[in-house]
C-alpha cells in the first residue's frame, strides 16, 4: 500500500512535547506516522506510543512503519474523541503528551479514491472512516437547498452558499451527483459565473471542505476532545494541536484560553465564586507557524498553526 505523507512542523512538535525516554504519548491522528515515528525515536526505550486514527489505511501503514518499536506501540482504529475510553481500556491513567495533526494526509488526497480532492474525478465519498454510513454523495442527494447552504456557509464559510445549493438541487433533479468531477463542475460554474475576477483559490475549495467536515463530524469531535484533553494529561504533560483552517483553530484557541483561565465565572459576575484554578498553562502564547524553509519544501504547511498547552 502506497502511503506518502510529509509531517508538518515535525521538529516543533517533538520539541514542544518534550519527548524523553520512558514517556507515554498519544498521537490521536497517526496518518502517515511521521510524527509518530519521530516521537517513538525519542521516547524509546521504555516509552509507550498510543496511536489512534479513524482511517484503516493509516493504521495498516502505521503497523508496518512502527513495527521496529515493538510492544511500545499500541494502535487503535478509532477517533481521537474517544481517547479517554481507549486509555481506560488499556489501563493507562495519564499521558505525558498528546499530539493532533488535524490536516488531511497526502494519501487521502491523492491515493485513497474517496473523493477528498477536486483535482481527481472519484466517487463522492469523503469518509475518513469507511465503516460509517453517510457519504458526501448522500448529503448532496438528501439535504434540502436550505440545509446544504447552511453546511457550505457554516463549515466552508462559502459566500455563495445559497446559489450553489440551489444549483445542486436543480441539477440532482436531472441526474444524481455521484462524483467529485460532477460536483466540481457545478460549483465552479456558479462561482465563476458570479465573480468578475477568478478567485485566489479553486472555486470548489470551500464546498469540498464543508462536505468533508460535515461527513466526518470533524468540529463536533474536536470540541469533544478539547473538553477532555486536559484531564488525560499528567502534571507537566503537553498538548500539541496542529490545525489548518480557522474553524478548527478557533475551537482549539478558545478551549485553551478557557482551560488556562483561573476563573470560570460568567463575565458579568461581580465577584469570583467558582474558586477555580486553571488546568492548563500556555508556554507558547500564540499559535506557531511553519518556517519559510518548510513551506517552500512542503506547501501544505502554509496554513498550519500549532498551539501548545501544558497541564498544571
Amino acid at each position: 500500500m502506497s502511503f506518502h505523507h510529509i509531517p508538518v512542523m515535525l521538529n516543533e512538535v517533538v520539541e514542544h512535547l518534550v519527548c524523553r525516554p520512558g514517556k507515554v504519548i498519544a498521537d490521536g491522528t497517526v496518518g502517515g506516522a511521521g510524527h509518530a515515528e519521530a516521537i517513538c525515536r525519542n521516547i524509546m526505550p521504555g516509552g509507550i506510543l498510543v496511536g489512534v486514527d479513524q482511517d484503516k489505511d493509516a493504521i495498516r501503514h502505521a503497523q508496518q512503519r512502527l513495527a521496529v518499536f515493538g510492544s511500545g506501540v499500541r494502535l487503535f482504529h478509532d477517533n481521537f474523541a474517544h481517547l479517554a475510553d481507549i486509555l481506560q481500556r488499556i489501563g493507562i491513567e495519564g499521558l505525558d503528551g498528546i499530539c493532533l495533526d488535524l490536516g488531511l494526509s497526502l494519501h487521502q488526497l491523492t491515493s485513497s479514491g474517496r473523493g477528498f480532492s477536486f483535482q481527481q474525478d472519484e466517487p463522492l465519498d469523503m469518509r475518513m472512516n469507511v465503516d460509517t454510513e453517510i457519504t458526501a454523495a448522500d448529503l448532496v442527494a438528501r439535504l434540502s437547498a436550505e440545509e446544504l447552504a447552511r453546511v457550505f456557509r457554516t463549515y466552508g464559510e462559502e459566500r455563495l452558499a445559497k446559489p450553489i445549493a440551489r444549483e445542486l438541487v436543480r441539477h440532482r433533479q436531472k441526474e444524481p451527483i455521484r462524483t467529485t468531477g460532477q460536483l466540481t463542475r457545478i460549483v465552479s460554474g456558479v462561482v465563476l459565473g458570479r465573480q468578475k475576477k477568478r478567485p485566489p483559490i479553486h472555486p470548489a475549495t470551500r464546498v469540498f471542505q464543508a462536505l468533508r467536515i460535515a461527513v466526518n463530524r470533524e468540529l463536533e469531535r474536536l470540541e469533544t476532545f478539547m473538553n477532555t484533553a486536559a484531564d488525560l494529561l499528567r502534571p507537566g504533560g503537553r498538548l500539541c494541536v496542529i490545525s489548518f483552517h480557522s474553524l478548527e483553530d478557533r475551537i482549539v484557541k478558545q478551549s485553551l484560553k478557557s482551560l488556562s483561565a483561573a476563573c470560570t465565572c460568567p463575565p458579568r459576575a461581580p465577584i469570583c465564586t467558582c474558586g477555580g484554578t486553571p488546568k492548563l498553562r500556555l508556554p507558547v502564547r500564540k499559535g506557531l507557524q511553519a518556517t519559510k524553509t518548510e513551506i517552500e519544501a512542503n506547501p501544505m504547511a502554509r496554513s498550519a498553526r500549532l498551539r501548545v498547552a501544558e497541564r498544571n
